[in-house]
């Protein structure tokens, strides 16, 4: 629990207390002064609230991309196990897949040919 929520709940205590006895004796000034004492126990209650509740969220965001996290590395580790057990198992066939995508990677990435100008016709 954050200090903030302590304290504007002791003030929230306090005001309501001092408000009570202001009404009592008929004073408004008490009462008043009670009364803001309380509006601003309140708003620090809040405050602490609000803080509270920001830090377990992070907390919770924290823990969910650990656990994501922890587990894509692994999935990672387990596939690329596969694939090395895969080319250790068939390195021909590997090297012919290699090959094919290097080639279709280079086709890809080729420099477009310039268009032809229009040709006219002679008549």
């Amino acid at each position: 629990m954050d200090q903030d929520r302590l304290t504007g709940t002791a003030k929230d205590v306090a005001g309501k207390i001092e408000g009570g006895v202001g009404e009592m004796l008929g004073d408004k000034s008490t009462q008043a002064s009670g009364r803001a004492r309380e509006a601003a126990g309140v708003v620090q209650n809040m405050y602490g609230q609000a803080k509270d509740a920001a830090r377990e969220a992070g907390d919770a965001a924290m823990d969910f991309a650990k656990d994501k996290f922890g587990n894509g590395s692994e999935t990672l580790r387990d596939g690329t196990q596969a694939l090395t057990k895969r080319v250790h198992d068939n390195p021909m066939g590997a090297l012919l897949v290699a090959g094919g995508i290097g080639f279709l990677l280079a086709m890809l990435m080729r420099s477009p040919s310039r268009p032809q100008p229009p040709q006219r016709w002679r008549y």
